[in-house]
């Protein structure tokens, strides 16, 4: 069934690249300025991430709402431990999954603050939202979504944590840039993720199998600087950060960083 799905998306992107290809010809004939102004490049590669996101997000659906009843470790780093949510704030989990972190920052925050959890996979969703309601924890809520594109108004985040994620992303930048516009001037993030040695070869980084398996997405440290900096955090500090170790078929570090988006935090009273 999703082998299925992913020729058909497979079909929708070759559709796109010859949508990309008239419109270079267009271009090429007419003499149009506003045509010649189109980057087909960016037209290819819009259209290569939106396909294998699809993709991505159907093997991590698969994997992740499996493992949801489960016990097993799905973490990389201790961001929750190093986040120190106050009363009153509102608060981001992504890739909440069970909803452990997610609810332990609604009762820090107390009944002032607010916190909202993003997950893709549908057992995670539900296992959270029970485990919610079963702790009487009211001011959690968890949603679906795509970590390239958050249901949050901009400007509105306090914290947002995020434990080994990240890397499933296919546009990093898009969600870096996420990040940075939800959260407040002097609003800060504490991020727990993996970074890859070297960089993935390209069979792994386009296998969604190897993606969902948490390794194959990872950038390279000198990528991962670069896709926060360019989002437009200044610097990060890094708090924890392990020696290489094998995972898939690549050596991975991870790493927990902390960073505050640059402006001052508006004060109370």
């Amino acid at each position: 069934m999703h082998g299925c799905r992913n020729e058909r998306l497979l079909v929708k992107a070759i559709k796109i690249r010859g949508f990309a290809a008239e419109i270079g010809q267009m271009a090429a004939k007419r003499g149009n300025d506003s045509l010649r102004k189109f980057r087909l490049d960016n037209i290819l590669e819009n259209a290569y991430i939106a396909v294998m996101n699809q993709q991505n997000y159907v093997q991590i659906n698969q994997r992740y709402s499996g493992l949801a009843e489960t016990t097993c470790c799905l973490s990389c780093g201790g961001a929750i431990n190093h986040a120190q949510p106050h009363k009153g704030e509102f608060c981001v989990d992504l890739g909440s999954g069970r909803g452990t972190d997610a609810v332990r920052m609604a009762e820090d925050v107390g009944e002032l603050g607010q916190v909202v959890g993003i997950d893709i996979a549908d057992g995670m969703i539900e296992k959270a939202r029970a485990t919610a309601q079963k702790l009487s924890v009211d001011n959690v809520r968890f949603e679906k979504a795509e970590l390239e594109s958050l249901p949050i108004e901009n400007g509105v985040a306090d914290l947002i944590i995020s434990n080994c994620v990240l890397n499933h992303a296919r546009s990093k930048a898009k969600v870096w840039e996420e990040i940075f516009r939800i959260l407040k001037p002097g609003g800060r993030f504490v991020i727990s993720d993996i970074y890859s040695l070297e960089p993935v070869p390209e069979e792994f980084k386009n296998d969604p199998e190897a993606v969902a398996e948490c390794w194959a997405g990872a950038d390279t440290r000198e990528v991962y600087v670069q896709t926060i900096q360019k989002a437009g955090f200044a610097s990060f500090d890094v708090l924890e950060e392990s020696k290489p170790y094998a995972k898939g078929k690549v050596q991975v570090c991870s790493w927990t960083i902390a960073g505050v988006k640059p402006g001052k935090k508006k004060c109370c009273g």
